[in-house]
């Protein structure tokens, strides 16, 4: 039986929904314990600014500083990924921590909260565009379109970006913190897209 293979893209673009910003604060000491004990009372102003947020995770990292193997003493750094949802309050957070004075900030990245609907409609046009193809080839060979006989994802299914960059900031600490709002860093949007590989079969 002969039949006719097609691959079929679809796309469509939502606005994001959920930011993420990366911050990292790091601390110096003679030894590790002067360095951690840094650290925290560094950090100490910051955890109640994460109260109404997702915070995706901590990780603390503590090692030695070395010059021309001389050890130079210690650094404590502590890596915050946060989820923010009520984008509203997104200037809101960067500013407060840019005030507590950060080694780095990088953010915000844009996702969506739930990417169900927009991945299950780009997969409907790519399916679409797959069949337009394949009847395509169909009627250029003077041949009718049978059934569909299998169907998947090509190598990277549905996946989605923000179809601009210019809503990202990665800086390090300086300047005044009243200066986050002037970055306009507003919700991207996010264009999902899917793609297919098609097998239909050919009828006489």
């Amino acid at each position: 039986m002969a039949e006719v293979v097609t691959k079929g893209t679809g796309e469509v673009e939502r606005t994001a929904d959920r930011a993420q910003v990366d911050v990292t604060f790091e601390a110096l000491g003679a030894e590790r314990s002067e360095a951690v004990s840094t650290l925290n009372q560094r950090i100490s102003a910051v955890e109640p600014l994460l109260e109404d947020f997702e915070v995706r995770s901590r990780q603390l990292s503590v090692h030695d500083n070395w010059d021309n193997n001389q050890r130079v003493g210690s650094r404590a750094t502590q890596q915050y990924v946060i989820w923010v949802k009520d984008l509203d309050k997104l200037d809101g957070l960067l500013a407060e921590l840019v005030q507590a004075e950060p080694s780095w900030v990088n953010g915000p990245s844009w996702t969506l909260v739930d990417d169900t609907e927009a991945i299950r409609e780009a997969q409907q046009k790519a399916v679409a565009d797959a069949l337009r193809r394949a009847e395509g080839y169909a009627t250029a060979l003077g041949r009718r379109l049978g059934p569909l006989l299998r169907i998947g994802d090509t190598e990277g299914g549905a996946h989605y970006s923000p179809r601009m960059m210019s809503g990202a900031a990665s800086f390090e600490m300086a300047g005044p913190a009243g200066m986050v709002d002037q970055l306009n860093l507003k919700a991207q949007q996010i264009t999902v897209a899917a793609s297919c590989t098609a097998a239909w079969s050919l009828l006489d």
